[in-house]
């Protein structure tokens, strides 16, 4: 006995189950059938569902199965199992040796059609679902895979200007503790946050980031915690909030700052019990959730003003990570600039990679940089977009130099490798101190990093250790 269906796309039959009088086994084969064969599956008379071959070495579709199966017969039932007029497979049972199926046999078959066919309805829909859950779950590893590609893996200044940043990441990643992220508007806090989830064990869960300044206050409820068919105006279904979409992963709270005194006191209740409940609703959903927390604002001088609730500060403020500006970290520009540039030439489809001018990059280190990394980004977008060809400038753009800082930092008299770049900027900065690394006044400290990641560096770029090296 066989349990089959009909591929259209592979012109096949596909056996999905087989049984005899001593064992029952699913499988999952695959047999190409002849143009006529493909012809007579295609044309089942309607009408007719069951019906005896007698001759089924002279069948077309039976001569193929039999010889794919390697087995042999004098008869076989046939039994279509279909709905109005969409076939969804077949039963196939065929006699051994030299015994025959008889009409009687065909009529009790025919019996079995309504349960077999709801069996079979429900056994092809849920290898449906099976097939769709496999695509998502390849799906959710290709976006997890650029997550981590665009912002997880290697984070721009790691070993530079966010040293001190990455270090904590580190710390704290593989903890549940909540973080809080502070830092001015476009530093990098979302970049941050997603490499502290994927650094985590909940790292194959859900990323839910929510920006909590662009909700209405009427929404922001509804939005976080979901609700309960009919609990307002318009809620027409049930809706799942983005806590509980975040469920077994971590959910970012980006400008926390700007939630509601409401919201807060349902946000301190999360954190306190790790449940929620829906608007409308008086079921308690537990939680397993990591929160990560972010805000460009003083919460300090918030709670003072009765701003922000003075417990949810507490509870936000376990481990707070504090991210540079750009302004202190003006080592990471030359990378950041390359990152920009083939980032921003891929997106916008150019055919070349364009070179950076002479002097160029000396014009963004003596930059402030008030709008951060994201100023940067923007920047480079538009110089690609004014002269795509190249070599890009920046001079059009009107950059105001901060007064106070430097000039000519860092030197570039070509359009080298980023190496050449960063090794000329380190013997000009050794030149300073006179070949002084460590302690108050060496070039480790003028960087802003460790003495011994800057020897490390050293030692990559080929520039001698000692004092009075130039």
């Amino acid at each position: 006995m066989y349990l089959q269906y009909f591929e259209e796309s592979l012109q096949s039959i596909r056996t999905i189950a087989y049984a005899d009088e001593n064992r029952f086994e699913r499988v999952n084969q695959i047999a190409h059938l002849s143009k006529e064969a493909v012809e007579l599956n295609r044309n089942v008379p309607a009408g007719k569902d069951a019906f005896l071959i007698t001759n089924p070495d002279e069948f077309p579709v039976s001569r193929d199965m039999m010889k794919f199966h390697n087995i042999s017969g004098s008869s076989i039932i046939v039994l279509a199992i279909r709905i109005e007029t969409k076939m969804l497979g077949f039963l196939i049972l065929q006699s051994e040796g030299e015994q025959k199926f008889t009409k009687n046999d065909l009529e009790l078959i025919e019996t079995l059609k309504d349960p077999l066919t709801i069996a079979m309805s429900n056994t092809l829909e849920h290898r449906e679902v099976i097939k769709l859950k496999d695509l998502l779950a390849d799906d959710n590893r290709y976006l997890h895979g650029e997550l981590r590609r665009l912002t997880g893996d290697e984070i721009i200044g790691a070993s530079f200007g966010l040293k001190d940043v990455m270090y904590q990441v580190r710390q704290v990643a593989a903890l549940d503790s909540p973080v809080l992220l502070l830092g001015e508007t476009g530093v990098g806090k979302d970049v941050i946050a997603n490499a502290i989830h994927y650094s985590s064990l909940r790292s194959n869960g859900p990323f839910v980031s929510v920006n909590c300044g662009a909700i209405p206050d009427t929404l922001i409820d509804s939005e976080l915690f979901g609700h309960e068919k009919g609990a307002f105006t318009g809620a027409l279904s049930k809706k799942r909030g983005r806590f509980e979409r975040a469920n077994y992963g971590t959910i970012f709270l980006d400008e926390i700052g700007e939630l509601p005194l409401q919201a807060q006191v349902r946000l301190l209740k999360v954190l306190q019990s790790k449940e929620i409940e829906r608007v409308g609703g008086v079921k308690t959903i537990p939680l397993d959730i990591r929160i990560i927390a972010a805000t460009n604002r003083n919460l300090e001088e918030m709670v003072k003003a009765h701003q922000f609730r003075e417990d949810l500060w507490f509870r936000l403020n376990v481990f707070p990570i504090w991210i540079p500006p750009l302004r202190d970290r003006r080592p990471d520009i030359p990378a950041f600039l390359q990152h920009f540039i083939s980032l921003k030439s891929r997106e916008l489809k150019l055919p070349a990679i364009p070179t950076v001018s002479p002097g160029a990059i000396d014009l963004l280190m003596n930059y402030s940089w008030p709008g951060n990394v994201r100023e940067l980004q923007n920047i480079v977008e538009r110089a690609l977009i004014l002269n795509p060809s190249g070599p890009l400038t920046f001079e059009h753009l009107n950059l105001p130099v901060q007064r106070g800082f430097p000039e000519n930092q860092i030197l570039s008299d070509d359009n080298t490798t980023l190496d050449e770049i960063m090794r000329q900027h380190i013997r000009r900065v050794l030149a300073k101190t006179n070949g002084k690394i460590h302690g108050n006044g060496g070039a480790a400290e003028l960087l802003g990093i460790n003495a011994s990641t800057l020897r490390n560096r050293m030692n990559k770029l080929g520039i001698e250790f000692g004092k009075g090296t130039k």
